[in-house]
């Protein structure tokens, strides 16, 4: 590993780690994702019911409920989780930019159409809401996050592994080989 190599693992690290801190401390993802997600889901509901109304709290008022776009539907980890995947994994800078734009647009446009579906249920009458949201909120955001992440690997032919391609290219240069 050169050194140009080895300062492009430290500033991805490092860029992991602010990220990280920007997350949990500074909700970071939140002030950027909740106006993107809450204003399409309101416009989808427009297309389906009358008298939508946007309040204050981010809450939207439809047929005769009232739906509050909490952090936790924004799902911030989930973009992060996306990011930590991207940034683990060497490429070049293209590349990168291209798949994390790739993750983050198809992972909005699924948790949109995740929250307008929800909507859907609640205002139907929403006898399987609740099992329906909490098999979504267990299952359903990790495995759209592991398809996302192929659907990315298989359209930007990312052949490096997220972190153990760090650790072993870290491990060779650190580690002498034996000579046979």
């Amino acid at each position: 590993m050169d050194n140009k190599e080895a300062l492009d693992v430290v500033a991805r690290y490092f860029i992991l780690i602010v990220l990280g801190f920007a997350l949990v401390y500074g909700g970071t993802f939140e002030f950027i994702f909740t106006p993107l997600t809450y204003w399409p889901v309101l416009g989808i509901l427009n297309l389906f019911y009358d008298n939508v109304a946007s309040l204050p709290g981010h809450v939207i008022s439809y047929a005769n409920v009232y739906a509050r776009i909490i952090s936790a539907c924004v799902a911030g980890a989930a973009y992060y989780l996306l990011l930590i995947l991207n940034l683990t994994t060497p490429m070049k800078a293209m590349k990168r930019m291209w798949s994390i734009l790739f993750l983050i647009v198809v992972f909005l446009v699924f948790n949109i159409f995740r929250i307008a579906v929800f909507a859907g249920i609640a205002a139907g009458g929403g006898n399987y809401f609740d099992i329906a949201h909490m098999m979504m909120w267990y299952f359903g955001s990790t495995i759209m996050v592991v398809i996302i992440w192929f659907l990315a690997v298989g359209l930007f032919k990312i052949k490096n592994i997220p972190v153990y391609t760090d650790v072993k290219s870290l491990y060779e240069d650190a580690v002498p080989r034996r000579r046979r």
